[in-house]
């Protein structure tokens, strides 16, 4: 009897505190939106925050209120699009073109040489605080990887001493944009014809010195292009990529091969 009466007592107080937990756990729960449910499985989950919220939560959230545009998610592309049409029971229209990420600037190591023997924290943005990093121009790709290490989809790789992204991995979430601490890196439609790679401001003289393929601002590029598509701003040529028509002159006429065509 000395025995089982503490086992009665402490099974009374299990189950009224099971009794209590239940009733509890009912009173104090949050209702579930079905709708957000379905909104956040038929996101990728990639918590970019390139739809302009902290998270494919959040997002979901403001789209079963009716707060944003079911055609934000970039990474879920048009597919993902449709399912959160369908969802809210709209019709989604496209968002534009794909857009994938460049790193504008060709200075590998056969290109530029470094200005001094930097032993720091191996980040880019450490780097840039000193003296603008490690090479000679000041406004090349400094090639620590920060962009690399902010991208989820496997889309940036590291060679010599160069970030490098993959168009067809790129989900244009812009996460690598944030990270650089150059501001090398744009979005570009996915279609583009010529680019130049580079994105130094420098006089033709000065960019010379540090970097055999940085744009010298010759203008020959402009003089030869007729659709009006190549500009000269700030020593660093620019072309608008809704004028040009991929006609490769400014490839010809580049005379330091800064310019790239997507048909190479």
């Amino acid at each position: 009897m000395e025995l089982i009466l503490p086992v009665i007592i402490v099974g009374i107080i299990g189950l009224i505190s099971g009794i209590g937990l239940s009733i509890a756990s009912e009173l104090m729960s949050v209702p579930t939106d079905e709708k957000v449910e379905k909104l956040r499985e038929a996101l990728p989950g990639a918590n970019c925050g390139a739809c302009g919220y902290t998270g494919c939560d959040a997002y979901a959230e403001a789209l079963s209120k009716d707060e944003c545009k079911p055609n934000l998610c970039v990474p879920g592309g048009s597919n993902t699009n449709k399912a959160l049409g369908k969802i809210l029971g709209v019709e989604v229209k496209s968002s534009g073109p794909k857009m994938s990420a460049v790193v504008l600037c060709l200075g590998t190591c056969e290109h530029t040489t470094d200005k001094m023997d930097y032993r720091g924290i191996s980040t880019c943005f450490a780097a840039n605080m000193m003296y603008s990093g490690v090479s000679a121009c000041n406004f090349g790709c400094l090639g620590f990887g920060d962009c690399q290490k902010v991208c989820k989809f496997d889309a940036i790789s590291l060679k010599d001493n160069k970030a490098n992204i993959n168009p067809i991995l790129c989900t244009a979430c812009g996460a690598c944009i944030k990270a650089c601490p150059k501001g090398i890196i744009s979005l570009l439609p996915s279609d583009w014809n010529e680019l130049v790679m580079c994105s130094n401001h420098d006089k033709g003289i000065d960019s010379r010195k540090v970097c055999d393929v940085g744009c010298i601002a010759c203008h020959k590029c402009e003089k030869v292009c007729e659709f009006d598509a190549i500009k000269v701003d700030n020593n660093l040529a620019i072309i608008d990529q809704e004028k040009c028509t991929g006609c490769g002159k400014c490839v010809e006429n580049c005379p330091v091969h800064c310019i790239i065509s997507a048909k190479i």
